[in-house]
């Protein structure tokens, strides 16, 4: 019986996987595509927004949402029951991509493409690590200490998605002149497999072809994907926090995305996401932020049948000041 491939899409906070996902999708070509999706945090943004699309052929029941914490340490509890659902469809999937979350490692999820049950079923086609080219570039994953000993978490994190990588792609490109993405790609290939491949590209524009067919059965070569966790033995998101702020309908959400960079860089938060209610539009507003890059924009009609909210996701380092953060922000 012919495997169903599954390509696993990694890369940290604000990479740009959501909107990789979204491209794939556009431009599906007639693949039936499943998609599991993992959100670090209490509240999901990500399915929504794929959701939100506009994409006929992404469909309620073709995203599965996990949002239990990172796919990494709920593999047993979440992943393999949504894997297995997907894959006693009638009509299975023809591909499924998988969307970790920011902060999740992709070695233990390779390992439970091991497990009996999916073992024959399944087989991880590549996995696919998206960097933020421009974040790489300014130091925010570099190693205080040589080799495996790291401070840096975020070095933690993304050291580990580099290493499973069968495909990097430099996304954001276009926020970069070539020689600082030169550099980037020579500090990325110092820490890949020598199989590993790069590309650069923007808003996640890549052509499915490229990305789906590598057929890497990477749950087959564990040992050559070395993770600084592989010595630890267990990981843990310690180092970092989610929290979701509440706001009321908003008359002028312009006042809120003017004082959003200055709130951002006052806590050094990492990555803010989610949904507006502006008072007389009937449509949501989509807010994404990383570090101090801000995009908005309308994505849908809210529909009849949901309760309009204006909710974001904030999510920072361990001891990130919540309260002074929601005052801030419900201003």
């Amino acid at each position: 019986m012919r495997k169903i491939p599954a390509t696993i899409v990694t890369g940290f906070l604000g990479a740009g996987k959501t909107s990789l996902l979204r491209h794939l999708l556009a431009h599906a070509e007639g693949r039936r595509i499943a998609l599991v999706i993992n959100e670090f945090g209490e509240l999901g943004i990500d399915r929504e927004l794929l959701l939100g699309c506009g994409i006929e052929s992404c469909r309620d029941d073709d995203v599965v949402e996990l949002a239990n914490g990172c796919i990494c340490c709920t593999v047993a509890e979440d992943f393999l029951p949504a894997l297995a659902k997907l894959l006693d469809r009638d009509a299975p999937p023809d591909h499924i991509l998988i969307e970790t979350s920011g902060l999740a490692l992709p070695k233990p999820l390779l390992q439970a493409f091991n497990w009996p049950e999916i073992k024959a079923r399944v087989t991880v086609d590549g996995v696919v690590a998206v960097i933020d080219a421009p974040a790489v570039a300014a130091g925010r994953f570099a190693a205080n200490t040589p080799a495996l000993v790291h401070d840096n978490p975020f070095d933690e994190v993304f050291g580990d998605q580099l290493a499973c990588a069968d495909l990097v792609v430099l996304n954001k490109a276009d926020l970069a002149d070539d020689a600082i993405l030169q550099r980037v790609e020579g500090e990325v290939q110092a820490r890949l497999r020598p199989e590993a491949k790069q590309l650069r590209t923007s808003f996640g524009r890549i052509a499915p072809s490229v990305l789906l067919g590598l057929s890497a059965a990477a749950e087959d070569d564990l040992a050559a994907r070395r993770s600084v966790h592989d010595a630890a033995g267990e990981h843990d998101h310690d180092d970092f926090d989610s929290f979701v702020v509440a706001l009321p309908k908003l008359a002028d959400p312009a006042a809120l995305l003017a004082r959003l960079p200055r709130i951002i860089a006052a806590h050094d938060i990492l990555r803010i996401k989610g949904f507006l209610d502006v008072a007389g539009k009937p449509f949501r507003q989509v807010v994404q932020a990383v570090g101090p890059r801000l995009a908005q924009y309308f994505d849908r009609p809210w529909r009849d049948d949901e309760i309009r909210a204006s909710r974001l996701v904030v999510i920072g380092r361990k001891g990130i000041d919540r309260a002074a953060i929601a005052a801030a922000l419900v201003v």
